[in-house]
Order: structure tokens, then C-alpha cells, then sequence
């Protein structure tokens, strides 16, 4: 993509001139971003999808049982014949992993790192349904998909802003008002983290949020303390070859610290160790269960069935990601991550990018020993799968 050229996608602003300028900064909206935009799901297919057992489903209920009621999926069946006629929202987690259609809506987004989407959330409200006001510690483009939904926007809010008392909503107390618009289908609102913000349904409505996830500075220490943990060995001790006698034993020395601070950097520091772990990190499915496998396939039964005509697919819940360091391409798949021979960086690029693998874009690697191994891997660890449509090769050369 060129960074260069005005996108519709941003109304008209290039890539570059819409991450210099509201990129985590300010909002944005868009009309018409999407011209003559149809929802590929109904109400009542999304609404279908939360009876799934396997889907994250939750209902806010404005006045339930309690002021705003949250309900957490799988629902019954007969859940939607009892709810009130207005002011309740259904939202549906991760719907680009169920419906490939709205997985197509990622596309366009393609000018910010894949690593970085989180997912595609439906939301349908009934009139005048929302989910209170509040903020959110991501970005997130809302695409209004079907029906109108009139938005309100405040300012920055952090944790001081205070909160309603609400056992599971975080719904901001106050809400100082800066602007409101009203979005119809095709219409786009960019919202950087931390920016509050509330949604009411003018009528039946369904908005598309693509929302892109960031980790915590805790998630970050932890996770990735525990993964340098793994590398370090019990002989490794602090020391303090270099001590002078004191005065006062009880007392902790600021020389101390630096032999700490010395300890830790040594370990923290590693970039191949660094970039091992957040590959991992950011490439975790959002839900490892769905990851099916394993396929049990020899090397060489998997280059035949190529040569037959057989296609590969990513499994709609993997993520696949890849990094160069100074050994060679590290290919990140689902959570786990293998260092490759210099030759193989293209394929990492393919297996990224491709939406199909098949005998013609494998070309170049099928008679490679390494290279059909990392495949087999891909299939046994379920990040990778045989495709099952019968028209999809034409579908994927064309």
C-alpha cells in the first residue's frame, strides 16, 4: 500500500498524513468511508451467533433486573422474545473469526500493523440501546453498518476520571461534552485510546468495531519477565564481589542498586529475547481452543497433495506474524515461534500475507526439506488447515 496515496478508507487523507495527524491524537470522522456499505450479517444472524457456545457474547440491559444490566452469552434461544423493546445492546465478540465476510473488513486497514488488530466486534442495539459512556485503552475505528447511531465525544479520561458504581460496567460519572454526530452505514469513527465516548442507537442499529489491541505496561513486565525467567539458570545469583566494609549492617546501600539494576539489565536487554516474546505475545489467539489440530500428514504426503491441487488456509483464529534478526527470519504462528535459515524469508513473507497456499506460490520451496517441515508444523499446531471448498482454488489464483 502506498502511504502516499489519498485512501476514501480516510477520507481522502493518505496513510501518512492520518498517523501524523489523529493517529492516537484526536478523533476522526469519515463520511462515507465505505460507500453504499451493507452489513454482511443480519440482527438476527448476529443474534444467532450468540447462542453459539464457542462465541463471546454479552447483552447490556440499560433497565434489566438492575440499571444497566450486563448478561454474558451463551444466550437460550428464547432470550430475544423477552427483552424490553428498547434500550438493551447485544455485542458480539472476534465476529471476523466466525464470518469471513466481515473479516474482509480488516483489509482496508492494512497501512497499520496486522499484529496490532485485536478483532471485529458487532454491536446491535434496539432504540435508543448503548452501553453507557466511557473510554477505552484502544483504538478503535467504529463502522456504522446498519441503521443510524448518534455518538458523543469528550475528552482524554484516565483512571481519576470517576465512575458510576457499577459492579461490571466502567461507565464514566461524568461526561463533559465536546462533540456529537450521527453516523449512517458506510460512515466511519476513529476514537484513540482513552477518549470517552457513548453510542445511543437512534433506531435498529449495528456498528462494526475493528478495534486494535495494546498491552499493558503490566502485562508487559510480567509476561515477559516470566518468559526471560525460562532462560536463566539457578547458579545465577546476585553478588557483590566488589563490597566494602560498612558501617551500618542493616542499612541498603545505594551501590547496592546499581549490581541490581546490572543483574536485571543484562537479562532485559537481549533484543533476540525481546522480540522472541512479543512475537509470541502478540500472535496468542484470542481463543487457542479454536485452534483445530492436529492434522496428521507426513512431509511427503503434504507435497503430493500440493502437486494434486490441494490448498492451504490459515486458520481464521491463528495469528501469524515474522521479524528479521541477525540469525535469520523468526516466523511467530498462534503463540509459538520458529527461527528459520536466511533463504526461507520470503516464505515467511508468503505465509503472512498469502491467503492461499498452493503449488505455484510454493513453487520455489517444495523441493526444501526445511521449508515443508515448517509446513507440516503449521497444519499439526492447527495454524494452518486444508481447505475444504471445492471452488476456492480458482477463487485464490484469480
Amino acid at each position: 500500500m502506498n502511504p502516499d496515496m489519498p485512501l476514501q478508507l480516510l477520507g481522502g487523507l493518505t496513510a501518512r498524513q492520518f498517523l501524523r495527524d489523529y493517529w492516537q491524537k484526536k478523533p476522526l470522522l469519515i463520511r462515507q468511508a465505505i460507500p453504499g456499505f451493507e452489513s454482511p450479517l443480519s440482527p438476527d444472524e448476529l443474534a444467532g451467533l450468540s447462542l453459539e457456545e464457542e462465541v463471546e457474547s454479552r447483552l447490556v440491559i440499560e433497565q434489566g433486573a438492575y440499571p444497566w444490566e450486563l448478561r454474558h452469552g451463551p444466550f437460550d434461544d428464547d432470550i430475544y422474545q423477552n427483552l424490553p423493546e428498547r434500550q438493551w445492546t447485544l455485542l458480539v465478540q472476534a465476529v471476523d473469526q466466525w464470518v469471513p465476510e466481515v473479516a474482509e473488513l480488516i483489509k482496508p486497514f492494512r497501512f497499520l500493523p496486522d499484529w496490532r488488530v485485536d478483532d471485529v466486534m458487532i454491536s446491535y442495539a434496539a432504540p435508543g440501546g448503548g452501553v453507557g459512556p466511557h473510554y477505552d485503552n484502544y483504538d478503535v475505528f467504529l463502522l456504522q453498518g446498519y441503521g443510524k447511531r448518534r455518538w458523543r465525544i469528550g475528552d482524554f479520561c484516565d483512571e481519576s476520571n470517576p465512575r458510576a458504581d457499577h459492579p461490571d460496567l466502567k461507565i464514566l460519572a461524568e461526561f463533559p461534552q465536546t462533540d456529537e454526530w450521527v453516523l449512517e452505514p458506510g460512515d466511519i469513527l476513529y476514537l484513540p485510546p482513552r477518549i470517552a465516548h457513548d453510542g445511543i442507537a437512534v433506531d435498529e442499529c449495528m456498528t462494526y468495531s475493528i478495534g486494535f489491541r495494546a498491552p499493558s505496561v503490566s502485562e508487559v513486565l510480567t509476561h515477559f519477565t516470566d518468559f526471560v525467567a525460562q532462560f536463566t539458570s539457578e547458579d545465577e545469583r546476585y553478588t557483590d564481589t566488589d563490597i566494602s566494609p560498612v558501617s551500618d549492617p542493616y542499612q541498603i546501600q545505594a551501590d547496592t542498586l546499581v549490581r541490581l539494576r546490572t543483574l536485571i539489565t543484562e537479562h532485559l536487554s537481549d533484543d533476540r529475547l525481546l522480540m522472541t516474546w512479543f512475537g509470541q505475545f502478540m500472535t496468542e489467539p484470542r481463543y487457542p481452543d479454536q485452534i483445530a489440530g492436529p492434522e496428521q500428514i507426513t512431509e511427503a504426503d503434504l507435497v503430493a497433495a500440493l502437486h494434486q491441487g490441494a490448498l492451504l488456509v490459515r486458520n481464521p483464529c491463528a495469528r501469524l506474524a515474522w521479524a528479521e534478526i541477525d540469525l535469520g527470519p523468526l516466523l511467530f504462528a498462534s503463540g509459538q515461534s520458529r527461527l528459520l535459515s536466511g533463504h526461507l524469508s520470503e516464505l515467511t513473507r508468503l505465509l503472512c500475507q498469502a491467503e492461499a497456499l498452493y503449488a505455484d506460490n510454493l513453487a520455489p520451496w517444495l523441493d526444501d526439506s526445511e521449508a515443508i517441515q515448517l509446513l507440516v508444523e503449521l497444519l499439526k499446531q492447527g495454524s494452518l488447515s486444508f481447505s475444504e471448498a471445492e471452488d476456492d482454488e480458482h477463487e485464490y489464483r484469480n
